[in-house]
């Protein structure tokens, strides 16, 4: 996991410096093997690395308790008194160490479930002497417990002085080796005494200008990153947060408009100048259904980009059948009306050969060659045609996978890529496209995964973005239902119904086969049951671990009509679009994020004809999962499902978003719950880079120290975009 690196200075306080650079295993306490642990488990190798390592809770430990005022609803309690004595229950997993502790007005249980650490607890915890123990109290059989307690010497903890204690992350293989929050918060505490008060504590060298720290109000940068880990009260941490989210946001920012605006002054761009033949005969006499507001809005913006005389860098958002592809074909079409080719890379075949044929379904009868490249052609008819038409220019549009890629595709004059579903595609790969040109084609890059605002500026900064936010003329919002799994026959009769009107149905499942581990239904116990209850049915089933000629063939089948009913995995989450479909039922849907749901859900609905989602759940279900299905029911509106996603799950795991790719880590700052303090820092960025277009102002002269150091140490801005 890549780190900031933050450039500190030595520290000098109590007339010793303190270099905080200095690798973790110096600090006392720590040797190389505890070191060694937290490096590969946390990524801490440096002192400067574990104060950027903040804790995600902290705890009032100055209030004792007394046992008869517990209640099974607190979240965390310490109380003062004595063991009374040990006892072992149950036997192999359920064997359990059970304490009986009083404070003289009540009885409690501490519970310990880790059959190896009960002869140490016996010979460390003693029996009548007194204990100071913090934890979260449960009940069970109507007594209160606390289950693994913190347990200290009453003698040795001055509560009055202990404020709010901070709790910090750790991993399973560091709680086997004893390492825990507390060991964490040891280590913090040890490398804080370091900067003892004489001549002023927690003195660190500044990375923002003055003005803009009076203008914010922030804490200064030392005592914000103290009072992140020890602060003297909630207002301290709340202020201390805040500083330390504005700087994290602020600097990724910054770098990101930087790059960008550097990027808008030194790569030019192909001058489209007008728009011909190309695109007045497709727009007044191929045109399938007239386009909608968003559609106009988006080429509008496109046309403007490359006319520019600046390379067009765009995002395109839209939902599933939202006719991105329409304005994609569009764009080309300015692209040929200027002498130009165009290219289209999706990153499977069958998504390209979808879009190919397309493609030929529309232009149809107009001057305009289309090709196909994947890797499933070759020999003669892969090196005359298309390779060579596409050198010579005769080739028009290629359309094609990651085999547009390889040296040998060369173009005579490509002036416009355009890159489906782009974050399955690496940084590298998309570069590769973008020299074969002498002068860098426009680029648009489209996905049907709506992605929130708040990420979007930070994931995709960069790029200037559109959204399509209307369905075509015509297209009917899908109805999305929510079925119990014991709901079997109301659920076979709802798809006899659409089959018998000439319709088709997907059936997707969570796993190929079944696991012993998760109850959950399977893909092949699932399409056997289904050919018993259909016996009248061609089903087709398609899943991951098929070849792909054998996936290919069966998804051909679909899409040709020859199967009424397509059983599946989530393979099919992108790139198939069959308008006679109108059925989307996802077993086990409570397996799946939002943002999939949404993905699979948009396999349907792409014809005139009323289409249905039907989310097939077990009974018992967390009321995280209730919510989520609930959302899926109540709106078909793809960006308001991205938001929920990202508060639900968090942006490390937001479905289709390719977070691993992301250039930074943010150590404190969460997207999700964040997002103004993302526009604030985005809008402060803005207008330092207005003010200061150069980064010579001397007020400023830190920050753009502080940012340089950031791109030397772990940030590539161009790998943003």
């Amino acid at each position: 996991m890549h780190r900031q690196s933050f450039n500190f200075q030595l520290l000098t306080i109590n007339s010793k410096n303190i270099d905080l650079s200095t690798p973790i295993t110096y600090l006392p306490g720590v040797g190389p093997q505890r070191a060694k642990l937290l490096e590969t488990e946390l990524g801490i190798t440096t002192f400067r690395d574990l104060l950027y390592y903040f804790p995600y809770k902290h705890i009032d430990r100055t209030r004792l308790y007394y046992i008869h005022e517990l209640t099974a609803d607190m979240p965390f309690v310490q109380v003062k008194g004595e063991i009374l004595s040990f006892e072992e229950e149950g036997q192999g997993r359920k064997r359990r160490l059970i304490a009986h502790f009083t404070d003289g007005r009540g009885i409690i249980d501490l519970i310990w479930f880790q059959a190896g650490t009960f002869k140490w607890i016996k010979k460390n915890y003693l029996i009548g002497k007194l204990y100071i123990v913090f934890g979260r109290p449960n009940v069970f059989g109507g007594r209160i417990n606390i289950p693994h307690p913190d347990i200290d010497p009453a003698d040795t903890l001055q509560l009055g002085k202990m404020g709010l204690q901070p709790y910090y992350h750790t991993t399973d293989r560091m709680k086997k080796s004893g390492l825990n929050s507390r060991s964490m918060e040891r280590f913090t505490s040890t490398l804080m005494e370091k900067w003892e008060k004489e001549p002023s504590p927690f003195v660190l060298p500044e990375t923002l200008p003055d003005a803009l720290i009076r203008q914010l109000a922030l804490v200064p940068r030392g005592q914000s990153l103290h009072d992140l880990h020890y602060p003297a009260s909630a207002d301290a941490l709340r202020r201390a947060t805040y500083r330390q989210k504005f700087e994290e946001l602020f600097f990724i920012q910054l770098g990101i408009l930087r790059f960008a605006r550097q990027r808008q002054q030194q790569v030019s761009g192909h001058v489209f100048a007008h728009v011909g033949d190309h695109f007045n005969t497709f727009y007044h006499h191929f045109l399938p259904f007239e386009l909608t507001g968003a559609q106009k809005r988006v080429i509008r913006e496109m046309r403007r980009d490359m006319g520019s005389g600046r390379q067009m860098n765009r995002l395109l958002q839209g939902d599933v059948g939202s006719g991105k592809t329409l304005v994609a074909l569009m764009t080309m079409l300015i692209a040929l009306d200027n002498g130009y080719q165009a290219c289209l890379m999706a990153p499977t075949e069958i998504l390209a050969e979808q879009h190919y044929a397309t493609f030929c379904e529309m232009l149809a009868g107009m001057p305009v060659r289309v090709e196909l490249l994947t890797g499933n052609v070759k020999g003669k008819k892969r090196r005359d045609p298309i390779l060579e038409g596409t050198r010579t220019g005769d080739v028009h549009i290629l359309i094609g996978t990651h085999a547009v890629l390889e040296d040998t595709v060369e173009f005579r004059n490509l002036g416009l890529v355009v890159i489906d579903e782009q974050h399955r595609f690496g940084v590298a790969q998309r570069a590769r496209l973008w020299k074969k040109n002498e002068i860098p084609p426009h680029v648009l890059v489209m996905t049907a995964t709506p992605i929130p605002r708040t990420l979007a500026m930070t994931l995709y900064g960069d790029l200037d973005v559109s959204v399509i936010d209307e369905l075509p003329p015509g297209r009917k919002p899908i109805e999305t239902r929510h079925f119990w799994e014991e709901r079997t026959e109301s659920l076979y009769s709802g798809i006899r119904a659409e089959i018998a009107k000439g319709r088709q149905v997907y059936v997707v499942y969570p796993l190929i086969k079944e696991s012993e581990k998760m109850d959950i239904q399977d893909l092949e116990n699932g399409y056997e049951a289904l050919c018993h209850a259909f016996p009248d049915l061609r089903i087709s089933k398609v899943h991951g671990q098929m070849k792909a000629v054998e996936k290919d063939a069966e998804m051909e089948r679909f899409v040709r009509g020859e199967t009424q009913m397509l059983v599946a995995t989530t393979v099919i989450e992108v790139g198939v679009n069959v308008p006679n479909a109108s059925v989307m039922i996802i077993q086990n849907a409570e397996r799946f994020g939002l943002a999939q749901l949404h993905q699979l859900r948009g396999r349907v609905g792409r014809g005139a004809e009323q289409s249905y989602c039907i989310l097939v759940t077990k009974y018992k279900l967390s009321q995280d999962t209730r919510k989520r299905i609930e959302i899926m029911c109540e709106t078909n509106d793809g960006f308001e499902i991205a938001e929920a996603d990202l508060k639900f799950r968090g942006p490390g795991d937001l479905e289709g978003t390719q977070q691993s790719g992301m250039a930074f880590d943010l150590h404190i700052a969460n997207i999700a719950r964040d997002g103004q303090l993302v526009q604030l820092a985005r809008d402060t960025a803005n207008r330092i880079l207005d003010e200061d277009p150069d980064q010579c102002l001397p007020e400023n002269a830190r920050m753009w120290t502080h940012l340089r150091e950031l791109n030397r140490n772990t940030i590539d801005w161009s790998n943003i975009s």
